[in-house]
Order: structure tokens, then sequence, then C-alpha cells
């Protein structure tokens, strides 16, 4: 495995691949790697003759006052993962490498950033949309893999992709759980023991929405409210950021499940700030 830092190297590489006929697989991560980034690598192995991963810990996703500086990093650990999962490339570049000091070209899904996870996070996922852009363009990539824990950013990538006619097909894999259900996170390393015991109640409160909608519950403000009323009983520790049904593609409001739609939250726990979401069928 090679461990590139330069922009310039990774392209050269991936063009070289490319010359030769050979397709490349991405894998976007910001690092900290557990059992879910390990399924996405695993996964992007198989799609292409090449696997490139790159591990930035990007400071343009990062608003003021959230954990740039903090976000959990073990780079000699992630690259004995990387190596192990498969990957021909692993691309850590620092930051100075990804955007000039005088940096002012953005990439933005305006009308899908300003939901969900975007309320409180305006300029995200405009980090976001750039910095995989510019992965996209570096590596050449036929395929890009990504988790579908975040839900609202692989449906704004693949949008991106669409609106911008890029030749890179997007596969999405399912949140890895740990066996009480609660998805995987760099961020669950900041969970009290006793944050962390609370912590599956948020998926399971999603459950119970799917449940109920499996029933024949249709009235996405009744589910809304049953999960909240569950979590106020067994979630005393979680402070709401967002709870909200929306079309999985569009992520546009929805009042009534009538085809399959997505509920999607994030629950601060302590320090941590925690998405999950889970498709309710009518």
């Amino acid at each position: 495995m090679q461990i590139l830092v330069s922009p310039y190297e990774l392209s050269e590489q991936c063009r070289d691949w490319r010359a030769g006929g050979l397709t490349t697989a991405l894998v976007p991560t910001m690092g900290y790697y557990h059992a879910g980034h390990e399924d996405l690598m695993r996964h992007g192995r198989g799609l292409a003759e090449r696997l490139v991963v790159s591990l930035f810990v990007n400071p343009a996703q990062f608003g003021p006052g959230e954990d740039l500086g903090s976000y959990p990093r073990n780079a000699e650990r992630d690259v004995a993962i990387a190596e192990a999962c498969g990957a021909d490339v692993l691309f850590m570049p620092k930051a100075d490498a990804m955007y000039a000091q005088d940096h002012g070209t953005w990439v933005d899904v305006p009308d899908m950033a300003k939901r969900l996870c975007g309320q409180r996070r305006p300029a995200h996922f405009r980090g976001v949309c750039t910095v995989v852009l510019k992965l996209f363009l570096l590596s050449r990539a036929a395929v890009a893999v990504f988790g579908n824990k975040d839900w609202q950013q692989q449906a704004i990538i693949r949008r991106m992709v669409r609106d911008l006619n890029l030749p890179a097909r997007i596969e999405t894999r399912p949140a890895v759980r740990e066996a009480d259900g609660f998805a995987l996170s760099s961020r669950n390393v900041y969970l009290t023991p006793e944050e962390r015991a609370q912590a599956p109640e948020i998926y399971r409160g999603l459950r119970y929405a799917q449940e109920l909608a499996s029933r024949g519950e249709k009235d996405a403000g009744i589910l809304r409210r049953a999960v909240l009323r569950r979590w106020a009983e067994r979630l005393p520790l979680g402070r709401l950021d967002y709870l909200a049904v929306a079309h999985p593609e569009t992520l546009e409001p929805v009042t009534c499940i009538g085809e399959p739609s997505l509920m999607a939250c994030a629950v601060h726990l302590g320090k941590a700030r925690l998405i999950d979401n889970i498709l309710l069928y009518p």
C-alpha cells in the first residue's frame, strides 16, 4: 500500500492506472477507523481493480465551536487497517494541500443541505461536497462508497454527481451496529459509560416508529411524537437536535407515509452528537 500526501501524486498515480485500463474505487473517510469503515473499504475493494482510501479530517465541514481540534485520530492504527482491507493507496493530505490560503471555490446543493443536519450546521455539506468533488477529480474514481448512517450526506452527494454529470457511481452500505443496535461512529469514544448505556435507545426509538408504521400508522407527526415520548422516558440524558420524517431522495418533509420514508435524527449525548436513521414503510 502506498501512502500519498500530495494531491498531485494521487492524481498522477490514478491517471496512470486509468491509462492502463484499470478502474478505481474511492472510499472517503476522516479516519479513526471502526468496523463500519472496514466494511466500506472491503466493499470498495471488490468493485474495482484499484482502491483509494482518503483519510482527511476536512476542516471545511466543521463549524465554529465544533470538534475539529479534538476529533479522534490514530493515524498509525488507521494505516494498518486500511492496508489490511486492501487499499492500494491511502491518501493522507494536510489541509493546506487541499485548500489554498485564499481558497474561494465551493460546491453546494443548497436546498437539500439546509434540511436535517443542515439546520444547525449551515456550511457543513458545502464542505463535504467540495472535498468529495476534489477527491473524485484526483482519483478519477469509477465508483465511490459511502455509509447509509449519514443518509443526508449520501443523498446530497448523489444529487451533486447527477447535477454535475460526474462519471462516478455511488454505492452505499448499511450502518454497522453493535449487538445492542447502537450505530458505530468515531465520535462514540466521547461517551461516558452512563451515556453509552442509554445510547441504544436512539435506534430503538426509530425501530419503534418503524413498527408503528408497519401496523398502519401513516401520520408522520404521530410517529414523531411517539418516538419523542419514548425518548423522554428512556433517554433522559439525550438532548434533541432534530427528529424528522422526509423523502429519502429529496429530503423534503413528509406528513403522510404513503411510500417508503426516511426518519432521521440527531441527538446530543454529553460531548457526542449522534445521528441515525431508518426507513419507514407503509
